[in-house]
């Protein structure tokens, strides 16, 4: 039996300059013209190459998070729906509240920024502000109160269930969650909203967590099996010793450290964290789904993770997942056709770990997407028995063993005591009372 998440606590998973937490509130808001040239993932990360192929027309991106300003000059059109989830914020999803309220705008604009301009280019992206990984993707917002006590009283519990049911009825083909927790286990409730977005076919990404935040291990909601789980990198390219954390869930890696993105009232800032990493591989997600619009989310990420530049040991690993993102390389990659979810599926999950809660929910559309099949990799949930009772014979066959182990020495034991009395009272010796219990040397156990 698993143990249940009772106290999950959500926080923004943000690790930026200043106290490395925390938004620069001394410093000046960077010119618009010079931020483009801050955006060094476009080009060093294949991105400027895989605009060659789409640049996520066509695709709704739902943004689970503080509330997106989409009233910044680079988000002009992006946002084309919202709500929210919280009970304290606006209905459409874009007044900014929370403990960190500009975290929405800062992760929206990096995943699907417009620039602005007066001489917007050919594809209508200005010269001028942040580009997003998907310029031409449309966003959904979906506000959530997290990392101070909510005025309107909706747990962290009941919010991110809730937006992500929203985020598939309102047609998104990808999930970012650039949120987390210190526990890997999640709620039970949650259960039933991620495999309603499986079923329905959506790709989840979601931030691995910051070290420097005290999240050293992944956190949920990035532990689910099936969410493509981001790590972080700084500038060199290796795992960020503050904007990261470790886990085997993590799917592929990507740029953490000295990012740059929009503020709520059309002002920037260079930040940091995995909450960074997290919408540059869902604008790539979105520039999949672009270009073949019938590619099933398990084949979106296996694009993504398949073709990532292995890092680390040899193979997955805690720290780089499947490797460093290349965006080129997922869109423009022959990669072998696969109906399975590398990173796991959730509903293969609820079927052995929620063996007490009855049979997995099922999405209320019959006509939904089947999931898919388990896969080999370690399944990112708290530890259960690896000796189920209900599923092995060894631990009757041991019971059994060791009771007639028990009944055969106690057997021997009498036999041996009937000898002795009948050779002492041969001898006409009297034995003492305990002589049955003294008589035999003391049994050792090696190690003991």
């Amino acid at each position: 039996m698993i143990r249940r998440a009772t106290a999950l606590t959500l926080s923004i998973l943000t690790a930026l300059a200043a106290a490395l937490l925390g938004l620069l509130p001394s410093a000046p808001a960077a010119r618009a013209d010079s931020i483009r040239d801050r955006e060094y993932w476009l080009g060093e990360y294949g991105i400027e190459k895989a605009w060659e192929v789409s640049k996520g027309a066509g695709v709704k991106v739902a943004v689970i998070d503080s509330g997106i300003d989409g009233t910044h000059p680079d988000l002009h059109g992006a946002v084309v729906g919202g709500h929210d989830s919280s009970g304290a914020g606006s209905p459409d999803g874009q007044k900014p509240i929370g403990a960190k309220p500009e975290h929405g705008t800062l992760v929206a604009t990096m995943l699907a920024g417009r620039g602005h301009g007066q001489d917007p280019g050919k594809d209508g992206v200005g010269p001028d502000g942040i580009v997003g990984v998907a310029p031409e993707a449309q966003l959904l917002s979906a506000s959530t109160w997290l990392g101070s006590p909510n005025p309107a009283g909706i747990s962290d519990q009941a919010q991110i269930p809730d937006a992500v049911r929203w985020a598939v009825d309102q047609g998104a083909k990808v999930i970012n969650i650039s949120l987390g927790s210190s526990s890997p286990v999640w709620p039970e409730s949650w259960d039933s909203a991620f495999l309603y977005a499986e079923q329905h076919d959506v790709v989840i990404v979601a931030a691995a967590g910051n070290r420097v935040g005290g999240n050293v291990q992944v956190g949920a909601p990035a532990t689910i099996p099936g969410v493509l789980t981001v790590a972080g990198l700084d500038r060199q390219r290796k795992a960020s010793v503050d904007s990261s954390s470790q886990g085997i869930s993590i799917g592929v890696a990507a740029p953490a450290e000295e990012l740059a993105g929009g503020l709520p009232g059309g002002e920037y800032a260079e930040w940091a964290g995995t909450s960074g990493a997290a919408p540059i591989v869902s604008g790539v997600a979105a520039l999949i789904r672009s270009k073949w619009p019938d590619m099933s989310a398990a084949q979106v990420i296996n694009r993504i993770v398949s073709t990532a530049k292995d890092a680390g040991a040899p193979g997955p690993d805690p720290i780089y997942g499947r490797g460093i993102l290349d965006a080129e390389a997922a869109l423009k990659a022959d990669v072998p056709v696969t109906s399975v979810n590398p990173l796991g599926s959730i509903a293969d999950w609820i079927r052995v770990h929620r063996k007490g809660a009855g049979p997995a929910p099922t999405a209320p559309d019959e006509t939904a997407a089947p999931t898919t099949p388990a896969t080999a990799v370690p399944e990112p949930s708290a530890p259960t028995p690896r000796n189920d009772p209900a599923e092995s014979p060894w631990p009757a066959l041991t019971v059994i063993l060791s009771a007639v182990l028990v009944l055969g020495t106690a057997a021997g034991g009498g036999l041996h005591v009937w000898r002795r009395s009948v050779r002492s009272r041969a001898d006409g010796a009297a034995l003492p009372p305990d002589a049955a219990a003294s008589a035999e040397p003391e049994e050792s156990h090696p190690g003991s």
